[in-house]
């Protein structure tokens, strides 16, 4: 039963295929109430999709719907399909044009306004429906924040409103099931010398020029001629890619040390044959063509047998989003007095008149995206490791807008005012605690655990952990509740125990304890800053690498729980969507308010 060390020599085998696609998500455009250009008649409206690019900003064309004649409510039919991260600022920009000849050259045809957004906005809205007004304006962008600015077009008044632009998100759900199966082998060939053989299977899917596809292959087991190897479960997608009569073959080979693996022989099925589960139909002879032409007295080199298959929908991030489950997002930040007086240019916590300090410039980078996911846009913002007036006590866990009855702040913008309020305030002091914020979170995320409701906490820290017994003992306690830690060390000291919090090579444990999920993620900010440091080359690479395991972790405790999502809400037509319940807080400071 035990898989040996040397199956990196499984050559051409080991390499079964890149990294799994993006989601693809569906964009659909309606528009309402849009300006009439037409003397005679409606407008010929036309919706143009832009995408922004991460790293230069430019925008390039991504796609235009069909022109629908002589209206002024227009449906698309015509869709946009994106690749979605969770972990990316996406940033879409709609321009819409009353279309007066056929000519593919937009500057010919009239402006009938546009409206920008990210992709995180339509997916995190209420049943992933978002509205927002069209203004006339071409787009330019703000020199200083990256932000586009409205601009004089086609003769139009800067901030006019004009119309109202629909757009709504789906995930394309095709062959999302996942097959789970576990199968068996009896009377293999010989292969061995010295033993019997090492067996092991190779499932490859079929493709339309008669080729085909590695998709599978299972561990080796050694010694056998009658192997039963572990369950194992694959998508749909990769298996037949949908077409339950797609052939599947199954390859058995006898594993060997150098690589030079004996083929034992192959069978034919398909996803049909299969779904009919253990029965005698999915009892497959094992044969070696070259054999058989060989030996008239040949029969097979063995069977293999199907000994269980299930299949289940496969639940996604998306799914539980648009069920209505809401991110909780709060910010901890980290004032012990080795960031350097706030008041000298040299501490990372100067407040330059001209730029954003690392702290500020991590937490807008994050938060801009995370907070499209919670519906109220209240987050709590805490420090730790100061002295606060009047008496000079430490403390961990302070709110920084001071208020102990509610630590909430209304966005982002909300969370750097507070940040600013508490640098002018409070004294930095220390030790560099992480304890008391994890276990202030995971309170608040105990309270609520139906999935409805799923807390990130983002720690920006500057130096070495100073309590590294209790943060490890918090956060396996916290990776069995539904939350996410984030940590971003800014400065140049040795950041060695946040890598090791991380989890991703060695699973943290606690007295012997360990964590169900890791459920950590650490990125150092040195690697996204210029050489003075003072400039963010990639706020969007910054922003994805921090982010890039969130939905993973909220969908593998989900399934932990057996927590399905919920159907997503059926606003009735003409509506204004509505945000789902929020479940009541336990105590102000343990939750959002």
């Amino acid at each position: 039963m035990e898989q040996p060390e040397d199956m990196a020599s499984l050559s051409e085998f080991d390499s079964l295929a890149g990294s799994i696609p993006a989601t693809k998500v569906e964009i659909t455009v309606s528009c309402r109430n849009l300006l009439d250009k037409d003397m005679f008649s409606k407008s010929d409206p036309l919706c143009v999709m832009y995408i922004q690019g991460m790293e230069n900003k430019q925008w390039r064309e991504f796609g235009r719907t069909e022109v629908i004649d002589n209206t002024l409510n227009p449906d698309f039919v015509r869709k946009f399909i994106v690749d979605y991260f969770f972990e990316e600022k996406q940033n879409l920009r709609f321009d819409l044009y009353d279309v007066d000849s056929k000519s593919p050259d937009l500057s010919k045809h009239d402006f009938l306004g546009q409206a920008f957004c990210t992709l995180g906005e339509i997916v995190g809205s209420p049943g992933s429906r978002l509205e927002k007004p069209l203004t006339i304006g071409a787009f330019s962008l703000n020199s200083r924040t990256g932000k586009p600015m409205p601009a004089v077009s086609n003769g139009g008044v800067p901030g006019k409103k004009c119309g109202t632009i629909i757009l709504s998100a789906e995930e394309l759900s095709n062959c999302r099931d996942v097959a789970t199966m576990q199968f068996c082998a009896n009377k293999l060939d010989k292969k061995d010398f010295f033993g019997k053989s090492d067996p092991f299977l190779v499932f490859y899917r079929s493709n339309e020029d008669g080729t085909f596809t590695i998709c599978h292959k299972t561990e080796v087991m050694k010694n056998t001629l009658n192997p039963v190897w572990q369950t194992f479960s694959l998508p749909v997608r990769a298996l037949c890619n949908g077409d339950c009569d797609r052939t599947i073959k199954v390859e058995v080979y006898d594993w060997d040390r150098d690589g030079s693996h004996d083929f034992i022989g192959e069978f034919t099925t398909s996803y049909r044959e299969l779904a009919r589960g253990q029965s005698q139909f999915n009892i497959y002879e094992v044969v070696n063509p070259k054999k058989k032409m060989k030996k008239k007295k040949y029969v097979n080199s063995g069977t293999v047998t199907l000994l269980s298959f299930a299949v289940e929908s496969e639940c996604t991030f998306l799914d539980y989003i648009k069920g209505g489950t809401q991110i909780n997002f709060t910010v901890a930040i980290d004032f012990t007095a080795s960031n350097g007086n706030p008041s000298q240019s040299t501490s990372l916590h100067y407040m330059s008149p001209y730029q954003l300090n690392a702290y500020a410039l991590a937490l807008t980078a994050v938060g801009e995206i995370i907070q499209h996911y919670d519906s109220d846009k209240m987050f709590p913002a805490l420090g730790f490791g100061a002295k606060l007036p009047p008496d000079g006590r430490v403390s961990h866990e302070f709110p920084l807008n001071g208020n102990q009855e509610n630590p909430s702040c209304c966005g982002i913008d909300g969370i750097l005012e507070a940040y600013h309020h508490s640098l002018r305030t409070v004294q930095l002091y220390g030790p560099t605690n992480f304890a008391p914020v994890v276990t202030h979170v995971a309170r608040n995320a105990a309270t609520v655990q139906d999935g409805s409701q799923y807390s990130v906490l983002l720690i920006i820290t500057d130096g070495v952990i100073s309590d590294m017994a209790q943060t490890k003992e918090a956060i396996v306690n916290a990776a069995k509740l539904p939350m996410s830690i984030i940590i971003i060390g800014v400065g140049q000291a040795e950041f060695d125990a946040m890598v090791e919090l991380d989890g991703d090579d060695v699973r943290i444990s606690s007295r012997g304890k360990l964590a169900e999920r890791d459920i950590v993620q650490f990125v150092p900010f040195r690697d996204y800053v210029d050489r003075t440091g003072n400039h963010v080359l990639s706020m969007a690479r910054l922003a994805r690498d921090v982010l890039a395991e969130i939905p993973d972790q909220l969908v593998s405790y989900m399934k932990a729980q057996g927590i399905r999502p919920r159907p997503p809400p059926i606003a009735p037509a003409g509506s204004a969507p509505q945000s789902p319940e929020r479940t009541p807080p336990a105590s102000p400071l343990h939750t959002h308010i």
